[in-house]
């Protein structure tokens, strides 16, 4: 299973402690405000189309593994909070901020990390999810990357835990506005690197994002009737049109047995060819930049 931030989203996204006192549900309620009721998304749905998105943290991890060096200049800086004052901005950028606070996590860049788990936890607290951050945890493992797995399923699980509740909540569309700020800001980042240190294993990270966009249009797809979203879903559509020229190609072959360490393991022979070119990066960076800049402005 592919696992994610995001939402992750992410190092942020971090189970509360059990023993912590849980908070009185009704007293929470009261505090959200009123929203709209709507159709939203079956959650079977929505967490089917969740596992199948890579975690930006994944990303940075490759991105580092490349030979990247660290490039802050690419991030969401966090003096930006100010600007996002509704519910549509903060969702988004929560999952901007998510995928930085990776990307800085896996460069131990300490410093810049705390700034991003300070930005995290104010939107958390402003979209009413902030009971599902500690702050000292997050600080911890912002500033550690030793057990990447361990992280990694941490994120998962608690970003589960998020999308649940919203969906209970009837604010199903935060899930969605949190898991493609991630995506996009992962997919950003990406790009940038890929044009200025090609290599094919970075093409075919972002070539292989066609199935994942695919995914999150057909999220978009639900929420027709609201206008914000139906406005990024409309920016999302040249990027789909970006990758249509790319061809992902998969070559069936019988599954064979191994034995590895005395233990009969069954190896995919199958195989999967992504024709993607330099010019397809770049017109697919144009294009990230440009709904990129509208998120974060």
């Amino acid at each position: 299973m592919m696992r994610i931030f995001v939402i992750g989203v992410l190092t942020a996204f971090l189970v509360s402690c059990a023993t912590e006192k849980k908070p009185d549900d009704q007293e929470f309620l009261k505090s959200i405000e009123t929203i709209e009721e709507k159709t939203g998304i079956d959650e079977e749905k929505i967490n089917s189309i969740l596992d199948q998105i890579p975690s930006p943290l994944e990303s940075s991890v490759l991105l580092k593994e490349s030979g990247s060096k660290f490039n802050g200049s690419l991030l969401n800086q966090s003096e930006n909070l100010p600007k996002y004052n509704n519910n549509f901005k903060k969702a988004l950028n929560l999952g901007v901020y998510g995928t930085d606070l990776g990307y800085t996590n896996i460069y131990r860049q300490n410093q810049i990390s705390i700034e991003y788990v300070s930005s995290i936890k104010s939107l958390a607290d402003d979209l009413n999810i902030g009971q599902f951050f500690d702050v000292e945890t997050i600080g911890r493992l912002a500033t550690n990357s030793k057990n990447l797995d361990s992280l990694l399923l941490i994120t998962t699980l608690n970003f589960n835990h998020i999308n649940h509740y919203l969906q209970t909540e009837g604010r199903d569309n935060l899930s969605v506005l949190l898991l493609t700020g991630g995506w996009l800001e992962a997919m950003q980042i990406t790009c940038q690197v890929a044009t200025k240190k090609p290599s094919k294993q970075l093409f075919e990270k972002i070539g292989e994002q066609k199935i994942i966009l695919d995914q999150i249009l057909e999220l978009f797809s639900f929420y027709g009737d609201d206008a914000s979203m139906a406005a990024l879903l409309k920016d999302l559509e040249p990027l789909k049109a970006a990758y249509a020229k790319i061809n992902i190609n998969y070559t069936y072959k019988e599954s064979s047995m191994e034995i590895v360490n005395g233990v009969g393991v069954i190896k995919d022979n199958s195989t999967t060819t992504i024709d993607i070119t330099e010019q397809n990066i770049e017109e697919i960076k144009t294009i990230i930049n440009s709904i990129r800049t509208k998120i974060i402005s």
